[in-house]
């Protein structure tokens, strides 16, 4: 069953935070790319071992890139920002990066195939992840077309709350888990506990129905800490590096596949 998606734009409404999904039009003139790349070195993809063979194909996703049509959108910013080092002086061999980014919202997606400068590397697309029949079937097509069986890299910025508090623990868990199985290294920004109050009281400030698992969540508290234990104790993964907290209070934390 498809997911109803009610979009917000910041600049008809007083309180762009108030999304049930966190899918609102321009999200990046609130929240702009850099307070996220200004954490992430753009030595990477070295820095994990992804420039050691020249002209080596590098898959990289982005779970819920809530893309919008400014050329600061943070899948086209990153992307970037990972090749600085070879367009300033080919430091290192040259690889060969693409990059999938999708988000449950269509009108969104839209807007960012329509204005994406890297139309042969960057591909965007509608995906629920937590549908999750659909979105296997859809992952594993685009990794079979590069033989490949996981991403070398998968990001997931600032959405596990919006999972969290639309479909509970579980889904929270799971989605973890997926991320885990998706690919080898994995950057995540999970939001604190205090953006799940926050964004609670939006909706109810604006006289929307509470999100339908608020009330009944068990998992709480130190949001990062917890999502470090799952990945650490069920998906096999380890803690390789923290980039420290972004201007929003959010800690940039780098698993790895043991």
């Amino acid at each position: 069953m498809e997911t109803h998606v009610t979009r917000v734009n910041p600049e008809e409404n007083e309180d762009p935070g108030a999304a049930a999904y966190g899918n609102f039009i321009d999200y990046y003139t609130f929240n702009p790319p850099e307070n996220r790349l200004s954490l992430i070195p753009e030595t990477l993809l070295e820095n994990i071992g992804l420039r050691s063979v020249s002209g080596e194909r590098v898959l990289m996703l982005d779970v819920g890139c809530n893309s919008d049509s400014s050329h600061l959108d943070l899948s086209v910013a990153l992307y970037k920002h990972l090749l600085q080092e070879e367009a300033s002086g080919c430091v290192f061999p040259k690889i060969k990066l693409y990059l999938l980014g999708f988000d449950l919202d269509q009108d969104l997606i839209h807007r960012a195939q329509n204005s994406n400068p890297f139309p042969q590397n960057i591909q965007f697309i509608p995906l629920d992840i937590t549908d999750d029949a659909k979105s296997q079937a859809v992952l594993e097509s685009y990794l079979g077309s590069f033989g490949c069986p996981r991403f070398h890299l998968c990001t997931c910025f600032a959405v596990t709350m919006w999972v969290h508090l639309n479909h509970g623990d579980a889904a929270f868990l799971s989605l973890l888990s997926r991320l885990a199985s998706l690919c080898e290294y994995l950057l995540l920004e999970a939001q604190p506990w205090k953006c799940y109050r926050s964004a609670a009281h939006r909706l109810r400030k604006l006289g929307r129905s509470d999100f339908d698992h608020f009330k009944t969540l068990e998992i709480r508290g130190d949001m990062a800490a917890h999502a470090r234990e799952h990945l650490e104790k069920q998906c096999s993964m380890e803690l390789m590096q923290s980039f420290g907290n972004t201007t929003w209070d959010r800690s940039l934390l780098l698993f790895r596949r043991r």
